[in-house]
């Protein structure tokens, strides 16, 4: 980390000092917001997994536009516009007591949420390049679980339905913690706009479409092997998981909570020497390895079912999520670093919001197809399914490998490696 951090620009260390405090934020408040529409505001169960929704289908929608605006007017505007729209979201959410109110406050986060991803990217990419940029996407993510970690457990100690005034608390603090990152933005790092340079001979550069993009063969792989990476992986973890753990293998609520408590510490502990075991690896090959991993830990979560309610059962849940979280740390330095060094300056917002769009497609339909299966007590299949979504994974990051340029899958070429942009031109 020391190593790192003396390598990083000062650019670099101002964005990197607000992901922990920001995520922490939204840590105080995404475990909370359905318990707080539900059993604080009155509102139908039904009508707030709906609103709930709104902030993936918002995300979803205006994630395309952003890529495009960020291309357009650098990464820096568009991430001004998502964090002030957060901040006031839930400012709203605080006080909201129709369902309008909320519908208004959580469209405003969603927007936030679909803008920011490509915008906060594309700017680490205009900051910092090579395998510093490798490195720093997974000490991002680190960080980001070690913020809603923690804020997880700050929410979980301050929130009481008893005491509704609890609930406004939360989701003030969720906005002031917007309020870092906006200053430093408006002030130490105005400069960084994340835009590219004009041609010096004053010409314009040719308008390049999200379905040019996509007729480059690597981009189609990598946004594919994204979404079902996303599928059997983050899309299960907020109902899949819990699903199978509760309905099969009949474990607690409170063993299904320490389970994201060891996912969150695996990663945190993990993530700096899974980053010094990578370096000057081939990025498809990491994916491979992750793959691996990810099918080992739904065979324990399968495993689990075999002996519901005793202990194997709880040792299989909790193994489940501590070897998830080990891929884990594989595949946020990969994915997003070979995107960026895909992506030109001036394609970049794209780029960026066609992974962050298979992402959330992913994020979106897999708690659909796992629902299903469970519903229909189809657990082995269910288990199945995501095990040979990892071979996929694997079989894509093979056909990704004889397509994708050697410097974009982390191999350094000092002969041919083009010069990193300095923060003044970024």
């Amino acid at each position: 980390m020391k190593s790192f951090w003396a390598a990083l620009p000062v650019e670099g260390r101002l964005l990197l000092s607000t992901v922990a405090v920001q995520t922490l934020g939204r840590g105080l408040t995404l475990p909370f917001t359905l318990i707080y529409l539900h059993e604080v505001r009155g509102f139908d169960l039904g009508l707030s997994g709906t609103l709930m929704a709104l902030i993936a289908v918002v995300g979803l929608a205006v994630t395309g536009p952003g890529g495009a605006l960020t291309d357009r007017f650098g990464a820096r505007s568009v991430l001004l516009f998502g964090i002030v729209a957060m901040i006031i979201g839930n400012v709203l959410l605080a006080f909201a007591t129709t369902p309008a109110i909320a519908a208004v406050a959580l469209i405003l986060i969603g927007l936030n949420f679909g803008v920011s991803w490509p915008a906060f990217n594309a700017l680490i990419a205009a900051v910092v390049s090579g395998e510093l940029r490798q490195q720093y996407f997974g000490i991002n993510f680190a960080l980001v679980n070690l913020g809603i970690g923690v804020g997880g457990i700050v929410g979980g100690l301050l929130a009481d339905v008893d005491r509704p005034g609890t609930f406004t608390t939360i989701f003030l603090g969720d906005a002031a913690s917007g309020l870092i990152p906006l200053a430093l933005l408006l002030g130490p790092l105005r400069h960084v706009h994340g835009r590219a340079a004009q041609p010096e001979d004053g010409s314009t550069r040719p308008t390049v479409g999200y379905l040019q993009i996509l007729r480059e063969p690597a981009v189609r792989w990598l946004t594919a092997l994204t979404f079902v990476a996303m599928f059997i992986g983050y899309g299960q973890l907020e109902a899949g998981f819990p699903g199978f753990s509760r309905q099969v293998a009949e474990v607690s609520t409170r063993t299904i909570g320490l389970a994201f408590a060891v996912n969150t510490a695996v990663i945190v502990l993990l993530q700096f020497t899974v980053l010094a075991k990578i370096r000057g690896l081939r990025r498809t090959r990491v994916m491979i390895v992750m793959a691996v991993i990810w099918a080992g830990a739904w065979g324990l979560l399968g495993a689990s079912g075999a002996a519901p309610g005793g202990a194997a059962a709880v040792a299989g849940v909790l193994g489940f999520m501590a070897v998830f979280a080990l891929g884990e740390t594989l595949l946020q330095p990969t994915v997003p670093a070979m995107s960026n060094d895909l992506a030109s300056d001036h394609t970049r917002g794209r780029y960026n919001a066609l992974s962050a769009g298979a992402f959330q497609g992913g994020a979106i339909a897999g708690p659909v197809v796992a629902g299903f299966l469970l519903e229909h007590d189809l657990g082995s299949l269910y288990v199945a399914l995501m095990v040979l979504g990892c071979a996929a994974i694997a079989g894509m990051a093979l056909a990704l490998e004889r397509r994708v340029p050697a410097t974009a899958n982390g191999q350094v070429l000092p002969q041919s490696a083009p010069v990193p942009p300095t923060a003044g031109n970024a």
